[in-house]
């Protein structure tokens, strides 16, 4: 399988290399080869990168453990087709990480495709999405895994995202005075993650998202990529809320997490998740906060007896505080605390606390980069871990 998806990525690469004006070198950083189609009708950007991750672990009354692994390897393909108004993005994963989480719900196959969607600009500031990527949750997760300021993302993001799913996004955004900006996301989706080929099992996935800009945009779409790279000569600020809501969801953190499986088939409850958001940067600091809800109508799986299934919904809060202050050399120190509330009664979870510190040097911004840090994380009477990692990203 692996052999084809080569196969695939490098004949696609040549048929556009045969039939292309043009085929540029652009600088490191800005893509492999920028491909212009001989009509001037289309164009393709290819880039890849690379991400080598070295982790060591100590918990409390037991052995450390040590993991070194190509955490992501990817392609990404993105350009237009026809029109400039009619723009795509294609990214494949091909590291193990990337791909895992072959079920029949995949139909048993590894998860390739991480985005395959196109956006039509149809009229003035609307634009359509249709196809897979991220929902419009919670800003660290749509922020891309290589631009991120620390390590990898927090503990809020692994508890309560709601990551990439298979739909609709109308996308919307105004100026109401000045230099304030709004943008909207209205998002329809099938509920149950990336690479479904099972159909829809339960209800379907709705979510919302407001941004508030009231200094402008930031430079080169700041907020969304973590450090202030750009060293804003003015303070920019981004507030952003989402809520989504997921119909008779069969999964226990909504389109994430494992299958609700019954006696009869799967157990089907309403999720809500609210996220609430903000990013600031100038001059090179830059702070990012969130926080998280979820909550369900009926959060215990049960079978047709009433019986409990020992599933359940992840429901409960979280907040994640950061903060970053990036020196003229392209050194950066950087800190986070998470905090985690699980309803105990329901998921049987304790509260974590993690704070965590890190250090980074920008070689060419996030295309080129080495970022180290270190986490200590407290569980309410359970024990402690403390975590080191490693990480090197190379992006072409």
């Amino acid at each position: 399988m692996n052999t084809k998806i080569a196969f695939l990525a490098i004949s696609l690469f040549a048929l556009s290399i045969a039939n292309c004006q043009e085929t540029n070198a652009p600088k490191y950083g800005k893509g492999l080869f920028n491909l212009i189609g001989q009509d001037s009708t289309w164009s393709m950007k290819i880039s890849a990168r690379m991400q080598f991750l070295g982790t060591s672990t100590w918990a409390e009354n037991s052995k450390n453990e040590s993991n070194l692994l190509v955490r992501r390897a990817r392609l990404k393909f993105d350009g237009f087709a026809f029109s400039p108004k009619l723009t795509y993005k294609l990214e494949l994963g091909l590291s193990n990480r990337d791909i895992s989480g072959a079920s029949v719900y995949t139909n048993n196959s590894p998860r390739y495709i991480l985005d395959a969607v196109i956006k039509w600009n149809f009229y003035e500031n609307f634009v359509l999405w249709v196809g897979q990527t991220k929902l419009p949750g919670n800003r660290e997760r749509v922020i891309s895994s290589s631009s991120l300021q620390l390590v990898d993302r927090s503990l809020l993001n692994s508890r309560f995202t709601i990551d990439r799913d298979m739909g609709l996004q109308l996308r919307h955004h105004f100026i109401l005075f000045n230099k304030f900006i709004v943008r909207e996301i209205l998002s329809f989706a099938q509920g149950e993650g990336r690479n479904i080929t099972t159909g829809n099992l339960g209800g379907h996935e709705y979510t919302g998202r407001v941004e508030l800009l009231p200094f402008g945009n930031f430079s080169s779409k700041g907020d969304y990529f973590g450090s202030d790279l750009k060293r804003e000569r003015s303070p920019k600020l981004s507030i952003g809320t989402s809520y989504d809501f997921n119909n008779n969801a069969v999964k226990t953190r909504s389109n994430q997490g494992s299958y609700m499986l019954t006696d009869i088939g799967f157990y089907e409850t309403n999720i809500s998740t609210l996220f609430v958001d903000a990013m600031f940067k100038y001059n090179g600091f830059s702070m990012m906060a969130e926080y998280a809800d979820r909550d369900a109508s009926q959060p215990y799986a049960k079978n047709s007896d009433g019986s409990l299934t020992g599933d359940e919904v992840q429901v409960g809060h979280g907040i994640n505080l950061q903060s970053g202050y990036l020196f003229k050399n392209n050194w950066e120190i950087s800190g986070r605390y998470t905090n985690i509330k699980l309803d105990k009664d329901i998921t049987g979870k304790n509260p974590e606390n993690q704070y965590t510190l890190g250090i980074s040097k920008y070689i060419v911004g996030h295309n080129l980069k080495v970022q180290s840090d270190i986490s200590h994380l407290q569980i309410k009477d359970d024990h402690n871990e403390l975590m080191f990692r490693l990480q090197c990203e190379l992006h072409f």
